[in-house]
């Protein structure tokens, strides 16, 4: 019979494996070094596998402990999904709830399965529109919560994570090595348009516009067949692109601030239950959460 992982020393484990340190992890879950230590004895002696190998000061992951740590917070998020569900008392109601079209088909299906397991009494009424259009909105009280993608440093969001744009090309195709490259960008007045445009100048890089559109998944489609490079926020990247960097011949680009914003007053309970949410999701997504440009 195999034994049972416990939750509280995989959530010690994931502590050390985010913080690279047994002494800053013990901070964190509040147990001294030496709890912690016992603790990672038993989880190698459970799984029969080291964990953690000594690089100077730094606790880095072994091969099986790196296998470990994307199971580990899978269980992890399960189990508080399960104590949230039956801890607190049922919500209900509508939340109308926006969200560009860039996360639609990334962030969004993980989002909402979760929170509809958690709320199961609560509708989302989801309306995709673009950032600028849904913090208006939201503002105006005609929804109650939106999740915006925005310019580093744009007041008025809770700021949930730092994204920088990166250049995408489809992976089974070559058009990134034309020497006009062909672009797939937003429509006139998006930022992000501007700054592709700036930093291939920068770069002597010759381009064209090869297909405008206001809708993120049309750019995606236009980039997945060939058509044209991109330019996405990273989590936005879907399975079928390949990013592109400097020994590609492309510049870095602008970093975006993804965040929320809620509408004025009293917020609902349901709609911070769904803030909770999103904060959590995209926190899973991995580093860099956050991360300096």
């Amino acid at each position: 019979m195999n034994p049972n992982l416990d939750v509280d020393l995989l959530k010690t484990f994931i502590a050390i494996a985010e913080t690279g340190s047994f002494t800053r992890a013990a901070e964190e879950v509040h147990k001294t070094q030496g709890a912690v230590s016992m603790q990672m004895k038993r989880l190698e002696e459970i799984l029969e596998r080291a964990l953690f190998v000594r690089e100077g000061r730094q606790s880095k992951l072994t091969g099986d402990g790196e296998r470990l740590l994307d199971f580990a917070r899978r269980i992890v998020r399960l189990n508080d999904e399960a104590v949230v569900t039956f801890a607190r008392p049922e919500l209900s109601g509508v939340i109308r709830f926006g969200v560009p079209d860039d996360y639609a088909d990334t962030v969004l299906p993980e989002l909402m399965a979760r929170f509809a397991r958690t709320h199961p009494l609560v509708e989302v009424d989801v309306d995709c529109q673009g950032s600028d259009v849904l913090a208006a909105l939201t503002r105006e009280g005609k929804k109650d919560l939106s999740l915006i993608s925005a310019t580093v440093g744009t007041p008025g969001i809770e700021v949930v994570r730092r994204e920088p744009l990166v250049w995408v090309t489809s992976l089974r195709h070559h058009v990134h090595e034309n020497e006009i490259v062909p672009l797939a960008v937003a429509q006139i007045g998006c930022t992000w348009r501007e700054n592709t445009f700036e930093q291939l100048d920068k770069s002597n890089r010759r381009y064209r516009i090869a297909y405008a559109s206001s809708n993120s998944s049309a750019i995606k489609a236009a980039v997945l067949s060939g058509l044209a490079v991109g330019a996405l926020p990273r989590v936005s990247v879907r399975p079928g692109m390949r990013v592109l960097g400097k020994a590609d011949g492309f510049p870095p680009l602008m970093s975006i601030e993804i965040g929320l914003v809620f509408a004025p007053g009293k917020r609902k309970a349901a709609v911070e239950a769904l803030a909770d949410h999103i904060r959590d999701s995209l926190a899973s997504l991995g580093r860099p959460l956050m991360a300096a440009e």
